[in-house]
């Protein structure tokens, strides 16, 4: 019995050595995808704690509001022989202790005043929503023409800071 020769440059055996060639790398290429996709799972399904909060602010607010005080003045006799006793009340005011410094004061353009009477009133850190907030300065009219603006200010006393209102003098 006589063995049969391949030819190796037929056409016959070119495509069946191809379709043979296409189907073992389809296979292999399965199951590669299948392996590779089987090595990216995690050792653990375990889901990883969230991260940590933010640290706390070491902040304390304290803020005292006085209530107007109604101090009496002398009583005072008319012309008419009445007697009139009159009372005073001292405004409230509001006072807020911090334990964060405040930021430094912010640059501001000063525009133009309206008029030689207006004072500028320069801006201000103040305390709001547990955070410092800049109050822009602006022109103001003052009550009087002799009266004088002391502006508000953050006074450090220990290790907090102390805020007072501005008014006008």
């Amino acid at each position: 019995m006589m063995k049969p020769t391949i030819d190796w440059k037929s056409p016959a055996f070119t495509a069946r050595a191809v379709r043979q060639s296409a189907a073992l790398a389809s296979c292999c290429g399965a199951l590669a995808l299948f392996l590779s996709g089987c090595a990216s799972e995690p050792e653990s399904h375990m889901v990883s704690a969230p991260p940590p909060p933010p640290p706390n602010r070491a902040v304390t607010t304290t803020t005292v509001v006085t209530t107007p005080a109604v101090v009496a003045t002398p009583t005072v006799v008319t012309a008419n022989g009445t007697y009139v006793t009159t009372t005073a009340a001292v405004p409230a005011s509001n006072t807020m202790i911090i334990t964060q410094a405040p930021p430094a004061l912010q640059q501001e353009v000063v525009l133009a005043q309206p008029s030689p009477s207006y004072v500028w009133l320069p801006g201000y850190w103040t305390w709001r929503n547990d955070r410092y907030e800049w109050m822009a300065g602006h022109w103001e009219l003052p009550p009087g023409s002799s009266t004088i603006w002391t502006a508000p200010r953050w006074q450090q006393e220990g290790n907090a800071y102390r805020f007072y209102e501005g008014y006008w003098n």
